[in-house]
């Protein structure tokens, strides 16, 4: 970490290997834009084809440099990457910047040759950033060794936000989107493919800089999930916000970022559930990424939200436009209560409705600021947003006065606002008062969701060990062992052939057929329900194998499961897997053959606590009913919440990579639940 900070963040004599002497060139943009914006440490461009470039004294090899170097920069074409990074090694230079394309996302080849590279580096005690790294900015520094064209611009204000993208034309786009609102960076660091130096690492390398005050990414996979947790926890306890946009939240989002940077993508609600336990806020649209900082520097997440705003407005359509997009985001406008009623009539204004319409007076700051100093000691909101109309674009400084005001005279709540109209001055203003100010009602929903969804790094239960072995091709008897292991006791007698038939059992039962190859066994006629006796049970077996035999002649059948018919209020899905991002993870949903339709579930990360399997539960729509809902029998939701709690266990199994419970029968309170289903899947 001492040598990879200051070459990452702060590299003073920097190498450019591959620089050319042709200014239009991409491969001379790096030099063009370290000077151009103020660099003033020293370059050494290398290329045997030149004694000068752009001015400056170029060097035939790296080997030639005069004295130490901080970073490299390659500029080389893809075919000539890997033959320079034992020179980059033998000058002592720890980190190399890869700039060219061509690795693990073209496909085999490119696999291949990025592993090579990583090999190389690796035995020579070199850092990889890249590669298809645009390379990285210090704009406190005025350092910006990048081939990024948002560099064309004649000045770039610097800042406290870091970002790390690993999308290099994203970096520029997202400084040239906070440059046009006045906000500055103090990093913008590109990872790309990240074969070596992840955004994970980078993050954790940023908790640390003292030019930074909030950490921004952009990011179309999870890379070393640990260094992020790791990351995560040390920034909460810093006092610096780690706040993510993450690609992959549709099929075809995850299919393309897995095809731009040679990613594994995982689930989109296994990375939902990783951000959430490890205190990471995440936003949902790009503008969001930018005005979110604002809300959440020098706060801490809120232990126990309301998830209810206060709204002031001068504009009725405006203010509309507000609480619809807060209420689909799940956040209630909340109506003042009778001590903020009591003060703004006391203050002449408006006190009725969801929202406050000060219309007229919304250009008096006096009147402003009285408005939400009444609505911010409403105990049950937690937010107080103003929105402003024409005024904003017309009269700004009247517009944000009161504003202003309120949100430094010392409010228990944070203020917020949103600004109806084009109205760069005002976003201005307010930016520069540390006041969170939205353009759009959507962005400032996802915004305010994002902070009463951010919470305090959770402190994950210890896994402890499940004595247990798995077969090298376990099949259902052997996930229902696995889960006996784990307490969830399942009731089950096997049949070796159909003439096997169990005593003692009791009737009626239910019959399944019993292979590794078959996960899902209905659809070969591999399940019967209801057998009312051993005989009938013999006769089941028997027709059964033969239907498996000839709707998949290539399972392998190892036997019968057999179990007593259950009933219950309901059913659930209980899952597990080791998502390839995010690690283990735990789910709970309405089950049944409807559960793949209907995706309602909760997932989290595990394993998890006994209080987190409830709140899971709380989430699943199709499991409130057992809650009592409307006078409905109460269904055993301790014995569920013990379930999940069992099953997020297989965290510390290492050979399992994935097991499901489906359906997993809920009966009535105190009575249990039943595994009706169940398989395993060995890592």
């Amino acid at each position: 970490m001492t040598a990879l900070a200051p070459a990452l963040l702060n590299p003073r004599r920097i190498a450019l290997v591959g620089a050319s002497a042709d200014p239009t060139r991409l491969t001379a943009r790096a030099q063009v834009y370290l000077r151009k914006h103020g660099f003033d440490g020293e370059l050494y461009p290398v290329n045997p084809r030149a004694e000068t470039i752009l001015g400056e004294k170029s060097y035939p090899s790296i080997a030639a440099i005069p004295g130490p170097v901080d970073l490299a920069y390659l500029l080389l074409a893809t075919e000539h990457v890997e033959g320079v990074i034992n020179d980059v090694a033998a000058k002592g230079i720890p980190v190399a910047c890869i700039l060219a394309d061509g690795f693990a996302e073209a496909g085999p080849e490119g696999v291949a040759r990025q592993e090579r590279l990583l090999a190389t580096a690796k035995a020579a005690g070199v850092r990889i950033l890249g590669p298809n790294s645009m390379g990285l900015i210090n704009l406190n520094a005025r350092s910006a060794c990048s081939v990024n064209a948002a560099l064309e611009a004649e000045s770039l204000p610097a800042g406290r936000l870091a970002l790390v993208s690993q999308s290099g034309s994203m970096l520029g786009a997202i400084m040239a989107r906070g440059a046009a609102r006045g906000l500055g960076f103090s990093h913008l660091i590109s990872t790309g493919n990240e074969a070596d130096l992840t955004a994970s690492e980078i993050a954790g390398v940023l908790v640390d800089d003292p030019q930074t005050d909030a950490i921004l990414l952009f990011l179309e996979a999870i890379r070393r999930a640990d260094l992020l947790e790791e990351a995560a926890r040390r920034a909460h306890a810093a006092g610096k916000p780690i706040i993510a946009y993450k690609l992959g939240r549709s099929s075809f989002g995850a299919e393309l970022a897995n095809s731009h940077t040679g990613a594994l993508a995982g689930s989109d609600a296994a990375a939902d559930a990783f951000f959430r336990a490890n205190g990471i806020a995440r936003v949902t649209m790009i503008e969001a990424l930018l005005e979110a900082p604002a809300l959440f520097v020098s706060r801490k997440p809120i232990t126990a939200p309301h998830r209810a705003v206060s709204v002031m407005t001068t504009t009725g359509g405006g203010g509309a436009m507000a609480v619809d997009a807060l209420g689909v985001a799940g956040i209630e406008t909340r109506a003042p209560d009778e001590a903020a009623v009591a003060a703004l009539k006391a203050a002449g204004l408006p006190h009725h409705g969801r929202m406050i319409d000060v219309t007229l007076a919304g250009t008096r700051a006096d009147k402003v600021q009285a408005a939400l100093t009444a609505l911010a000691a409403d105990p049950q909101t937690d937010l107080v947003l103003s929105v402003v109309g024409s005024s904003a674009q017309f009269r700004p400084h009247d517009a944000v006065a009161g504003i202003v005001g309120a949100a430094q005279s010392g409010l228990a709540k944070p203020v917020a606002a949103f600004l109806v109209p084009q109205a760069d001055v005002s976003l201005r203003m307010l930016g520069e008062a540390g006041i969170p100010a939205f353009r759009t009602p959507e962005s400032c929903a996802d915004v305010v969701r994002a902070y009463l969804d951010w919470q305090v790094p959770r402190a994950a239960p210890a896994a402890a060990a499940v004595a247990h072995t798995l077969p090298a091709r376990p099949d259902e008897a052997d996930a229902r062992k696995l889960f006996a292991a784990l307490g969830l006791d399942t009731g089950i007698a096997v049949m070796a052939s159909p003439e096997a038939v169990p005593e003692g059992m009791r009737y009626p039962v239910a019959l399944k057929i019993l292979s590794p190859d078959l996960a899902h066994k209905t659809e070969v006629g591999g399940v019967a329900l209801g057998i009312a006796d051993a005989v009938a049970l013999k006769v089941a077996a028997t027709e059964m194998r033969a239907r498996v035999q000839a709707k998949a002649p290539g399972a392998t059948i190892t036997g019968f499961l057999v179990q007593p018919m259950a009933k219950g209020l309901a059913e659930a899905i209980l899952g597990f897997r080791r998502d390839p991002e995010t690690g283990p993870v735990v789910l709970v949903g309405a089950g049944g053959v409807m559960a793949e339709l209907h995706r309602d579930t909760a997932l989290r990360c595990a394993p998890v606590s006994e209080a987190e399997a409830r709140a899971m539960i709380e989430e699943v729509k199709g499991l409130k009913p057992l809650a009592g809902w409307r006078g409905l029998p109460k269904g055993d939701l301790n014995a569920l919440a013990r379930a999940i709690v069992a099953v997020s266990r297989l965290a510390a199994v290492a050979e399992v990579a994935e097991a499901e419970i489906n359906p997993l029968i809920i009966h009535a309170e105190g009575q249990g639940v039943t595994v009706a289903d169940a398989w395993v899947v060995r890592s």
